[in-house]
């Protein structure tokens, strides 16, 4: 059970090699930096070292013990990302499938809502614009 960020990319396989032993599910999730209008070419993401971290860990505790997990992993990169590139991983294990979907889900709703990263898309052009929160992210996190 563990919350990383970092300037690396991740390797998916690496981080699940030995990931959820004696679990019965296992899902993940990998974001990548997408390009909604033809004209990113990346984002900046910025985060306070330590707090962040402290962050990840309570939201996958809190996972945990909702959900009843074996075990569960974060990993969220910072700095600039490309687009097309990954930008964080959520996994989860669970002894049941609905568990870990559940708990997968949960956490990327807390993750893209009240994780402490401040993002800036950077065009083409070169020009930066910081991302705003979205309706649709609190919506989510209102479900639970």
């Amino acid at each position: 059970m563990s919350a990383r960020v970092q300037t690396a990319p991740f390797d998916l396989a690496t981080e699940l090699a030995g990931f959820g032993a004696g679990a019965g599910a296992v899902v993940t999730f990998t974001g990548l930096v997408r390009d909604d209008t033809g004209s990113l070419a990346a984002l900046e993401i910025e985060h306070y070292p330590g707090m962040t971290e402290r962050a990840l860990t309570d939201y996958g505790q809190a996972a945990a013990a909702r959900f009843g997990l074996c075990d569960w992993r974060i990993v969220h990169r910072h700095g600039r990302i490309a687009t097309g590139q990954p930008i964080m991983m959520v996994a989860t294990a669970a002894r049941h499938r609905r568990a870990a979907f559940e708990a997968a889900d949960y956490l990327m709703d807390w993750l893209k809502s009240r994780a402490p990263f401040w993002k800036r898309e950077i065009g083409q052009d070169g020009a930066a614009r910081w991302v705003a929160a979205k309706t649709d992210d609190e919506d989510s996190l209102a479900r639970w």
